[in-house]
């Protein structure tokens, strides 16, 4: 045996060390129970690898992102298990690890029942109790499709190896360019052969080493996600480091559920997507129609006192409009069909811009008029996939407040600035606090138009205005829309999830594609600068995102009813209605609950209803002219003025905070 070096880095410090021949890096990390992998010239290892002369061996933590990675496809692969030995004639399709959990796909003869998903839970503990062993060996194609021939789907990977990543989400974790490789769960004591997949890997030494995990839900998903290929059965599932962190995950998923602005959305009668309209296509009710309306005033007055110029344009326009801007070669996909009248094509417009353009071009214009910031709340259509569309959040109509900027080069670097300091601002004034910006670049992708320089010229100012702000920066590197790069606005919300809200991007190329041009101060023609802003990104979009900020208890300002008046016995309505109508005139959105109901079920409904504030009077209130409030938690302020309580209704409005 022969001495071999290897180097081990941890956070700054590197350790050289000298081991002998055949040594693991699961010797080199032993005793470390939390390292669940090694990082060697850059490509994961399992532990079982053995280290060579010169070698770098990076621990894996499984609280790393790699390390949960490899947590969550293990328990793939247990579940898989655990699926065939309970329905052995379930074929297989891909498992790979995703957001806080992992999927397999499976071709059985009938859906799996939530019974069935507790049957193999059950199964997949036992298999984890087993300590089967994780253990890789690679294999020819040939004999990969020979071990496999009962597997069609895996044999088709095989057959796409070098392009799977392209052929289906998570089909790389299967097969790479390089040479296949098959992972063996393999009996802790005689090491018998338990079950086999097709795997790139790496896995955790052992299923032991899974700490907790549950299984979710199953759902149909077409095979390498295409309609035309056959319907399987997916089954979602979660794996965390240790028991409390499962836990924890399953308490916030709880929440999520209780905030979802779907069923906030039927509860607090604000909006629904009636099937006769078809998917992604809602209808606000008249309380969901205040909330939008407020949001909307808001907005203009914010971009009137900015600078901002309204505009108005059509929902459809000849088909050739969408081949000048480029949106038809690029984004074809997502707009609707094209509908034929007058011996032309039309389309319903899935953007805004190529409008605008038009308004800018439809005279001369001079570089006296620039920056031109020009707005509108434009209803834009987009044929997204059913399996996608979800709520208002992702729908197939739906309201954009669509800025595009026109500006010299010169402007463009302080107008960026400008206008993320003006949404970060906006989106504050809605009750987001936390962000952080996205930078979306080009990569060496067909898909991106324009030159070299214009893109470099882009991507800097945008990176120059985003670093301006403080906030972290994260690279998205060919994120970037076909026509130039943009910066993302991420919001976390009131339960730390992650929301893309506003848009910045910087395009050359439209104003080229049509011809865009003003009067330079020498006399001369030159092409403007378009930046395209959308702030909310979507009304419906964002509307959603705050309800389930909010869990449906908006803040009185945005509250569809602000205050609701209860009064303790019949005679007490009158009083009530007379302060409800002295409040109407001050702007405010006050209802007197006269039902026939008990006071203490009308505080239920008030309180289901999610209002601000309950407005409650009785006889010693209407003797001294006062009400008395009774606030979201139950708390109870008695005999304020009438004149004192209209204006603490007006200042939580005018404030705009939570109460």
């Amino acid at each position: 045996m022969s001495d071999v070096r290897v180097t081990i880095p941890r956070d700054s410090e590197r350790e050289e060390r000298v081991v002998i021949t055949g040594t693991t890096a699961a010797d080199l990390f032993q005793g470390e129970r939390s390292i669940v992998a090694a990082r060697v010239a850059g490509e994961l290892k399992d532990l079982a690898y053995e280290v060579a002369d010169g070698d770098t061996v990076e621990p894996v933590e499984i609280t790393s992102e790699d390390g949960l990675n490899i947590l969550r496809h293990s328990t793939a692969h247990v579940m898989a298990q655990a699926v065939q030995e309970l329905f052995p004639e379930a074929k297989l399709g891909i498992g790979p690890p995703i957001k806080d959990g992992f999927y397999y796909d499976f071709d059985v003869e009938t859906p799996f029942h939530p019974d069935d998903l507790k049957r193999i839970e059950k199964k997949m503990q036992e298999i984890q109790k087993r300590g089967q062993k994780f253990a890789r060996r690679a294999v020819s194609d040939d004999a990969a499709r020979e071990e496999l021939a009962d597997e069609p789907y895996k044999l088709e990977l095989i057959g796409l190896k070098g392009s799977a990543a392209d052929a289906a989400e998570g089909a790389s974790a299967e097969v790479g360019a390089g040479e296949l490789t098959i992972y063996d769960n393999l009996d802790a004591k005689s090491g018998e052969l338990c079950w086999k997949d097709l795997c790139r890997g790496p896995h955790l030494p052992s299923t032991r080493a899974i700490p907790a995990f549950k299984l979710m839900r199953s759902a149909a998903a077409y095979w390498r996600g295409s309609e035309k290929n056959k319907q399987l059965q997916r089954i979602y599932g979660t794996a965390w480091p240790t028991k409390d962190e499962l836990k924890a995950h399953l308490e916030f998923l709880a929440e999520a559920e209780k905030r979802d602005h779907r069923k906030l959305g039927a509860e607090l009668d604000l909006f629904s997507f009636p099937e006769e309209l078809g998917p992604g296509l809602a209808v606000f009710h008249p309380k969901g129609g205040v909330i939008r309306k407020v949001m909307e005033d808001y907005s203009r007055r914010r971009h009137e006192v900015s600078g901002y110029e309204f505009v108005n344009t059509p929902h459809l326009s000849k088909e050739r409009l969408f081949e000048i801007s480029g949106h038809l070669p690029h984004y074809g996909e997502s707009m609707f069909p094209a509908i034929e009248f007058d011996e032309q094509n039309y389309r319903l417009k899935a953007m805004n811009c190529p409008m605008h353009n038009l308004i800018f071009k439809s005279r001369g214009r001079s570089y006296r008029e620039l920056p031109l910031r020009l707005f509108e709340f434009g209803t834009v259509y987009r044929y997204e996939k059913s399996g996608v569309v979800h709520g208002l959040t992702r729908s197939r109509g739906f309201t954009q407040d669509d800025s595009h900027i026109y500006c010299t080069k010169e402007q463009m670097p302080e107008e960026l600035d400008t206008l993320l300091t003006f949404v970060l601002d906006l989106l504050r004034d809605y009750g987001l606090t936390e962000f952080e910006l996205e930078l979306s670049t080009r990569d060496e992708s067909d898909k991106f138009i324009g030159s070299d320089e214009d893109w470099e010229e882009a991507t800097e100012a945008l990176r120059q205005a985003a670093e301006k702000q403080g906030l972290p920066l994260v690279p998205d590197p060919g994120g970037a829309a076909y026509y130039g790069p943009k910066i993302s606005v991420q919001a976390k919300d009131a339960i730390g999830r992650s929301w893309q809200m506003s848009t910045l991007q910087v395009d050359f190329n439209q104003p080229k594609r049509f011809g865009l041009e003003y009067t330079a101060a020498d006399g001369s023609k030159q092409q403007p600068v378009m930046l395209h802003r959308a702030l909310f990104g979507s009304i419906e979009r964002f509307f959603g995102v705050l309800l389930e900020h909010y869990a449906g208890a908006f803040p009185a300002w945005l509250a569809p009813v602000q205050a609701t008046c209860i009064p303790i016995g019949d005679a007490h309505v009158p009083y009530l209605q007379e302060f409800a109508a002295e409040a109407k005139t001050k702007g405010l959105r006050i209802e007197v609950d006269s039902s026939s109901d008990r006071m203490q079920k009308k505080i239920r409904n008030a309180q289901k209803s999610k209002v601000p504030f309950m407005i409650i009077a009785g006889d010693e209130d209407v003797a001294h002219g006062a009400v008395s409030f009774r606030y979201r938690d139950g708390s109870q302020k008695n005999g304020i003025p009438r004149e004192e309580a209209i204006a603490e209704l007006l200042d939580v409005v005018e404030r705009r905070v939570q109460v």
